[in-house]
């Protein structure tokens, strides 16, 4: 992917960047003012995301500590994977494997989109994050939109960026990604 085409993406995105952030807040009815995990609580969009944070004990964390970028999957992204896989993983004797899954989903440090775009544009068409989890995802561009690939080959695309948050920054994606075979 050429260097300009990066380039030109990222100064859509700063353009459109106050325009995203608004939409999220709005149509999310998330306060910049909070904390991740008091806006995940009042989103009507992620109720799963939210029981998992908890199950996971990253109510703690996610509540005061950061700044972190949450990579949040939506309802819908849960829903691709079975109903028992996901009762599963929420079960007390999965929670190493649930705290494992949900950590991948954080990064330390607060990334907009735009932040994102920039590392992107440094590292000729990717970037990589080290999770909380330990390993890495993969950000791409495909047309419009960035992409975050797993250490699977899954992938998933931010579909509402740059949802402010006093302890950092969430990313609504449309899949779950993993660390392993989880």
């Amino acid at each position: 992917m050429s260097v300009f085409f990066l380039f030109f993406i990222f100064s859509l995105s700063a353009q459109t960047h106050k325009k995203i952030n608004n939409e999220f807040s709005s149509n999310s009815g998330m306060d910049p003012e909070q904390s991740i995990l008091k806006n995940t609580e009042g989103s009507e969009n992620h109720k799963t995301l939210l029981a998992a944070m908890r199950a996971a004990d990253l109510e703690e964390i996610l509540g005061f500590d950061g700044p972190f970028t949450v990579f949040a999957p939506s309802d819908q992204a849960f829903d691709k994977l079975s109903k028992e896989k996901i009762t599963k993983l929420l079960l007390p004797e999965n929670k190493k494997e649930l705290h494992e899954l949900m950590t991948y989903h954080i990064v330390a440090g607060k990334f907009s989109a735009s932040k994102i775009l920039k590392a992107m544009c440094r590292g000729a068409g990717s970037a990589s994050f080290t999770t909380v989890q330990g390993d890495e995802i993969v950000a791409t561009m495909q047309g419009v939109d960035i992409v975050l690939t797993d250490n699977m080959g899954n992938s998933a695309r931010i579909t509402i960026a740059d949802a402010n948050q006093c302890n950092g920054v969430i990313h609504e994606i449309d899949s779950v990604i993993r660390p392993g075979k989880i």
